[in-house]
């Protein structure tokens, strides 16, 4: 849904790319595009590379959009990393999961976040683990099925 909601804003785009300059047309990319790609990226985290490849894709046209290179012209990787400063789609979402986790621990989240981010040194029954002194996550378990027992 993002990916297509996100290259029809790439397709109305290109429309008036002859009409804006490079700092506007970064500006309404930014807008249309990247921040739908970045809105909730903590739930890629553990998503299949199958969908962030096409979130990558995304983000590989409007870098193409931005810049008026073509599909096949070489260079995206320095355009995207270096001129534009974007972070590749796995890179965002390891940094917003990292920031978030961070954000729990230091109480700035959420209590909805903050209690599910507990150290392991924090569970009484579980300070003298090895995982306790390195600083580790306790990582709740859910049920995922809806159903009953199956």
């Amino acid at each position: 849904m993002v990916c297509a909601q996100s290259f029809f804003w790439l397709r109305q785009l290109r429309h008036v790319r002859r009409s804006l300059d490079d700092e506007s047309m970064k500006t309404m990319v930014h807008a249309f595009v990247t921040t739908r790609v970045d809105f909730c990226n903590t739930v890629f985290a553990s998503a299949p590379r199958s969908i962030t490849d096409k979130l990558q894709r995304v983000m590989n046209a409007a870098a193409r959009l931005v810049s008026g290179t073509r599909k096949y012209d070489r260079g995206l990787s320095q355009l995207l990393h270096v001129d534009l400063r974007w972070l590749d789609v796995a890179d965002g979402v390891k940094l917003k999961l990292g920031l978030t986790v961070h954000r729990c621990l230091s109480n700035k989240a959420p209590h909805y976040l903050a209690d599910s981010c507990t150290l392991v040194s924090n569970i009484a029954s579980r300070q003298r683990l090895r995982s306790a002194k390195r600083r580790h996550l306790n990582v709740p378990r859910h049920n995922r099925s809806t159903l009953g027992c199956r």
